[in-house]
């Protein structure tokens, strides 16, 4: 059996007015990674989107939705970039080093693209993700958990088992949150970026489970 230790993660949810309030999942950071089914992160992208016209109101909606979404996301990647740095420096396995690397590089590149994007669509540079969470405690506490994953890892003794510990749960919030979006998005070229995150980083979850079961069996039984 996994045990496991409840932990609160914030996540993007759409009011019925259009604006984008934190939405709370409540996750479980095991001790060991749950290896659960792929179904959960995987998405039919076919039924995610929809041909239909969509309304003034709804145009609205998306938009303010596309825009939370770049905010919320660009400090959650370069959350995963900063993990993966200090992995280049100490993880052990060479795979691990090449995934990090690999993890650095995308998301480096995504968190540009989205920082573009945001000045060309809203006329103005990304906010900081702070000031949006001044006067919520929960959307702060989800900022907090994510900083306290790079505290975790500089102070973890075995480092590859942190690491996946951590970045495999960070890696699921993340596809949450870009799967989310894939409704009627009204950029395609956010919508194509929220595609191609969804598959990268539903792969990058499988290998890792792969590896965390392969190197520590105990641990996942």
């Amino acid at each position: 059996m996994i045990h496991r230790q409840p932990i609160i993660y914030s996540l993007a949810g759409v009011l019925a007015g259009g604006i984008i309030a934190a939405l709370i999942l409540l996750t479980a950071k095991p001790t060991a990674p749950t290896f659960s089914s792929n179904q959960s992160s995987q998405t039919d992208l076919n039924s995610a989107t929809s041909d239909r016209a969509l309304t003034p109101l709804e145009l609205r909606r998306h938009g303010q939705a596309e825009q939370h979404f770049i905010v919320m996301m660009i400090p959650h990647h370069e959350d995963a970039v900063e993990m993966s740095k200090l992995a280049l420096q100490r993880a052990t396995h060479p795979e691990l080093k090449t995934l990090a690397s690999t993890i650095q590089t995308t998301q480096s590149r995504e968190i540009e693209q989205m920082r573009t994007w945001y000045k060309q669509w809203y006329g103005t540079e990304v906010p900081a993700w702070q000031s949006g969470v001044r006067n919520s405690g929960t959307r702060h506490q989800g900022m907090m958990r994510m900083r306290s994953d790079l505290a975790t890892l500089e102070s973890a003794k075995d480092f590859d088992r942190a690491f996946l510990e951590e970045m495999i749960p960070h890696h699921q919030m993340g596809v949450r949150m870009t799967q989310m979006l894939l409704s009627n998005p009204q950029h395609p070229e956010l919508r194509d970026l929220a595609t191609s995150v969804i598959k990268t980083q539903t792969e990058e979850i499988n290998q890792m489970q792969q590896w965390y079961q392969s190197w520590y069996p105990t641990s996942s039984q």
